[in-house]
């Protein structure tokens, strides 16, 4: 297994936040709409956010390893074993995902913390 470097995850990172942002903004507008006009429950756009986030990772990598940032860099999601994570690891990795200071631990652990949590990396193909 080989892991990938900190300019592949960062490009990961770019692309995916880039299409949770366009999804969130998406039902945020939607909601919108329905709250103007049927009166429903109004929520703010960050709960359509990180609701957005936790699913968009869990759907993607609990089926297939890897999100749409990770097929453009050809790498994916592995436990420790470079096998498939299970559907517990990838669940405990995208809630750890929507804590803010998730990134800031890799000079410490030389991981971010939900990879550290969840025991698993991101390798190459």
């Amino acid at each position: 297994m080989k892991k990938v470097g900190t300019g592949t995850r960062t490009l990961n990172f770019i692309v995916d936040s880039f299409l949770i942002l366009l999804l969130a903004y998406t039902t945020y507008k939607i909601q919108n709409w329905y709250v103007y006009y049927y009166r429903t429950h109004y929520f703010k756009f960050g709960w359509h956010f990180f609701g957005i986030l936790f699913v968009y990772y869990t759907f993607f990598e609990s089926i297939f390893a890897r999100t749409p940032g990770k097929w453009l860099t050809y790498s994916k999601v592995v436990n420790l074993k470079n096998g498939k994570p299970g559907f517990w690891q990838i669940v405990l990795r995208s809630a750890v995902r929507i804590i803010i200071v998730d990134l800031f631990f890799m000079p410490f652990l030389d991981k971010t913390l939900h990879d550290y949590l969840s025991k698993t990396e991101v390798a190459e193909i």
